[in-house]
């Protein structure tokens, strides 16, 4: 029989990124759990967790992360039809692009959340590399740019967010003086995300333009369209983040009609409990009102 709190402390240290911290979060000392990692360890007969450079599960570890997470969530349903179990407020763990967070998905979710006890746990990351997550056990659904899930999980099409080339008028005037040349591109600063983000290749690609370029880095949507306002470089920003912005001539296009859509998916364990089946509804039914179709869905 699986010892749930020896999963526990598992969880723990994955989501927290270190023993003390995990430690912190269940109220134990970094002792402790340690001590649980290592029994679980010594019962399975082989190790659950990397532990350098980074905190990372094994793929046993990944497996058992998963499984511990999906009773989590079913223990949820049972709590809420039998009240006299326990507490049944609820944390759901999903991972999420930066501008997504930035952009629609509040709005989205604020309805669902509302008549919920359900607290989420969101961890911001590139819309290319979420899945990830989910494929080490560490979320109970995602948002990314992948139509292909992995194991025991399904993934639903959500929309597409448009992106522009934008910056302000002076960056253009002063780097762009003649229009999208190769010359521009090969010495104007452009803003990147960070090291995953590979829209402005995907951009650059458009114009035949395959060298390398400076850039900034600036794991941040909101900081991402303030440095494109200062004239610190051009980006490839969400259209629906910067309405005003362009409206106001704030922030123009590098090359007008150019642009770059990226297709996003919902994805989720197939067995991950009746709140993730209802938040699921809830994304594709609602969805549609802030993203565009993708295309040939």
């Amino acid at each position: 029989m699986l010892d749930y709190k020896l999963l526990a402390a598992l969880a723990a240290v994955i989501d927290h990124q270190g023993f003390e911290r995990g430690a912190r979060h269940l109220g134990l000392t970094q002792s402790a759990v340690s001590q649980r990692i290592k029994l679980l360890e010594a019962r399975l007969g082989q190790p659950v967790l990397v532990r350098t450079p980074r905190v990372t599960p094994t793929p046993l570890g990944r497996r058992l992360l998963e499984h511990a997470r999906q009773v989590q969530l079913l223990e949820h349903d049972l709590l809420e039809q039998v009240p006299a179990l326990g507490d049944s407020e609820q944390r759901l763990r999903l991972a999420i692009n930066a501008d997504s967070l930035a952009t629609w998905w509040a709005t989205a979710v604020r309805e669902f959340c509302s008549g919920r006890r359900m607290l989420m746990d969101l961890v911001v990351e590139d819309q290319d590399v979420a899945l990830k997550r989910m494929r080490d056990g560490e979320v109970a659904g995602c948002i990314c740019a992948t139509p292909q899930p992995v194991q025991g999980a399904r993934a639903h099409p959500l929309g597409s967010m448009r992106y522009r080339a934008l910056a302000s008028p002076a960056y253009l005037a002063r780097h762009f003086p003649e229009g999208p040349l190769h010359e521009a591109f090969r010495t104007a600063p452009v803003i990147v995300y960070g090291p995953d983000d590979r829209l402005q290749h995907r951009y650059l690609a458009q114009h035949g333009f395959r060298e390398a370029f400076p850039h900034h880095l600036c794991p941040s949507s909101e900081g991402f369209v303030q440095l494109a306002l200062a004239g610190v470089g051009y980006g490839l920003i969400p259209e629906q983040q910067v309405r005003r912005e362009l409206a106001e001539g704030r922030l123009v296009d590098i090359a007008p009609g150019r642009h770059v859509e990226v297709p996003l998916y919902w994805h989720h364990w197939r067995h991950g409990g009746q709140t993730l089946e209802a938040l699921t509804r809830h994304l594709l039914a609602t969805a549609r009102q802030w993203l565009a179709p993708i295309d040939g869905d």
